[in-house]
């Protein structure tokens, strides 16, 4: 299991964004907090899948 520092932004533009502070380059957007949690998730699963096939 992994401990991950998420924070959540309100972006000026309107939505939200999110970056992982212990995941560099992870940061993501959504106009509505479910998207931004499911952008989040997508954004998540793919670094770990990319780095397990290191």
């Amino acid at each position: 299991m992994m401990d991950l520092n998420i924070s959540i932004h309100v972006a000026e533009e309107g939505g939200y964004w999110a970056e992982v502070a212990n995941m560099p380059g992870i940061a993501t957007q959504g106009e509505t907090i479910t998207e931004l949690f499911t952008s989040l998730g997508e954004a998540i699963e793919g670094a770990i899948q990319a780095e397990s096939k290191r």
